[in-house]
């Protein structure tokens, strides 16, 4: 009768979990109704998300605070490697401090989910969400669609000589012109080396290292220094699909060999101090005229086509956002080839390029 009444209360215990998830349904309030809540919380949203200076998600933070009046939207930068242990830290010392957590380290997002410290929730506009790019019970979503590939100096190298194709980049005339964030700083540009590697071998690393780049800390360095005519090159950045026709640069897909793809998941803490203006931001982002006009790259929304000239990210054959979240999830072989490939170009340099946060940073670093 003892195993009987386990069994049941088992069930019945796994019943009430699968009724929770299936209870988690797309928010399908009117966008101003959470702004309204939001307001009434405090009127402020605190995001820790991944990226390279202090003033990176300026754009995003302007854009929102201009539609939302009353609201500060909080955004800390700094390395995603070093938000997840700053967060793993605060959830092990009862002191979080963000609301919402917006990185690139994709790995860590079923793990916060299997501890349990996620609240599942379904901004509006869930249901227009590429599958690929949300966990099913609500626990984190993709929020755009990042890329890293070439991006040229116009006018430094003429568009017919334009490097696309890894093996362009080993052309006697990029010698010392090249840009490149340090492979084993950040893992997107590792497993763009890992997708070389698996196609052309090592002696493509031995010979890369000949061309002399310039190495540096973050991925917006690059873009900057493209830009600028400091570098002519690089293949460590993203770019914008419709350029400023002004701008010096160009974002250039390859045609044949692989570039770096992947949505940026976000995803509330259960613990957040402003659950609803967490709910707001999220919606927001998810939203399709922020999906269209706020975001430069592509939309994890499945009715927001690209610009002229691009298909949806999950239709090009030399990249897959689902490959590069797999390779994250292995650590034991990303930190195999990332000690590798230091054996080659050698060990990271220099200050971080967000600056120094420390534990606890509740504002953004002055810029």
């Amino acid at each position: 009768m003892f195993k009987l009444k386990q069994v049941v209360a088992f069930t019945a215990l796994m019943a009430t979990a699968a009724a929770s998830y299936a209870a988690v349904e797309a928010d399908k309030r009117p966008i101003n109704e959470l702004y309204q809540n939001a307001l009434r919380e405090g009127g402020i949203v605190t995001v820790y998300a991944g990226g390279d200076t202090p003033g990176q998600q300026d754009g995003i933070k302007q854009a929102f605070e201009k539609r939302f009046p009353g609201m500060k939207l909080n955004v800390i930068v700094d390395y995603s490697k070093f938000h997840d242990a700053r967060i793993d830290n605060q959830l092990a010392t009862k002191t979080l401090v963000p609301d919402v957590v917006q990185l690139q380290t994709l790995q860590d997002y079923p793990r916060w989910k299997k501890e349990g410290v996620l609240l599942n929730y379904k901004p509006i506009g869930w249901d227009k969400v590429y599958p690929a790019f949300k966990d099913k019970d609500g626990a984190w979503t993709g929020v755009f669609v990042d890329a890293f590939s070439n991006v040229v100096n116009t006018k430094l190298i003429a568009e017919n000589a334009w490097p696309t194709e890894a093996n362009d980049y080993l052309r006697p005339d990029l010698k010392g012109s090249i840009v490149l964030t340090y492979p084993n700083d950040d893992d997107a540009v590792l497993f763009w080396f890992k997708q070389v590697v698996d196609k052309y071998g090592w002696e493509y690393v031995a010979k890369f290292k000949e061309q002399n780049p310039v190495y540096v800390r973050g991925t917006q360095a690059p873009a900057d220094d493209v830009e600028s005519g400091k570098s002519a090159a690089t293949f460590s950045t993203d770019g914008a699909l419709a350029p400023d026709q002004n701008a010096n640069s160009r974002f250039v897909l390859p045609k044949s060999d692989p570039f770096v793809s992947w949505a940026q998941r976000a995803a509330i803490f259960k613990q957040a101090k402003h659950p609803e203006s967490a709910k707001l931001y999220l919606s927001w982002l998810l939203d399709k005229e922020t999906q269209s006009n706020v975001w430069y790259m592509w939309s994890v929304r499945t009715d927001v086509a690209p610009p002229a000239g691009y298909k949806p990210i999950w239709e090009y054959k030399n990249t897959s956002p689902q490959a590069f979240a797999d390779f994250m999830s292995d650590r034991a072989a990303v930190e195999s080839f990332r000690a590798q490939i230091g054996l080659y170009l050698g060990e990271v340099k220099g200050e971080p390029s967000p600056g120094h946060l420390g534990l606890h940073p509740k504002e953004a670093l002055p810029h």
